[in-house]
């Protein structure tokens, strides 16, 4: 169970407590901090990506890594949006709309756990990939000139949030009767 991937998706744990500490430093006033936030953020979202190619290119996928790599992405996906609500820097619904999907998405893999696991989709990763830069773009402490951008990167993520969670409804509603027919 624990190997190089497995190893990468818990140290993205790890770092989620680190990343709030340094965004809610100075009361996320401080410009120097929301950098130190932002990288500790990309380092997390980086060993995404990491910890899934290395578990491809060595056969290293475990059904502990199915499980746990989507729970770290919403812990740290999770944290970054209700920090940065807190701190008034992103609305509230924002953080209820992709909380609700990713709860439910969560709930309907464990919904269908006994009948096979649900793994990442590619729409799932194309949203993990939308939100990590949405959510980037508003830790940054850019000038006002840059709030176009964020928004139009904010929906594109809220457009593939609301999709890629209708498609896992989909995926485990086949899964679950499937599974009940075998």
């Amino acid at each position: 169970m624990l190997n190089a991937a497995n190893l990468l998706t818990i140290s993205r744990l790890v770092l989620v407590p680190l990343f709030v500490l340094a965004l809610f430093q100075a009361g996320g006033t401080e410009p120097l901090w929301r950098y130190v936030a932002t990288a500790v953020f990309a380092v997390a979202a980086l060993t995404d990506r990491v910890d899934g190619w290395v578990a491809r290119k060595y056969d290293l996928i475990t059904d502990f890594g199915k499980i746990a790599d989507p729970i770290a992405d919403k812990a740290l996906i999770g944290a970054a949006l209700v920090g940065l609500s807190v701190l008034g820097l992103l609305p509230w619904w924002v953080t209820i709309v992709i909380a609700v999907r990713e709860l439910g998405v969560t709930l309907l893999r464990f919904w269908v756990i006994r009948h096979g696991v649900i793994p990442a989709s590619r729409g799932g990763k194309a949203k993990t990939l939308a939100q990590v830069v949405a959510i980037g773009l508003y830790l940054l402490p850019l000038p006002d000139a840059a709030e176009p951008v964020r928004w139009v990167c904010l929906g594109v993520a809220l457009v593939l949030t609301v999709v890629t969670g209708l498609d896992y409804v989909v995926r485990a509603v086949r899964l679950r009767a499937a599974g009940r027919a075998a």
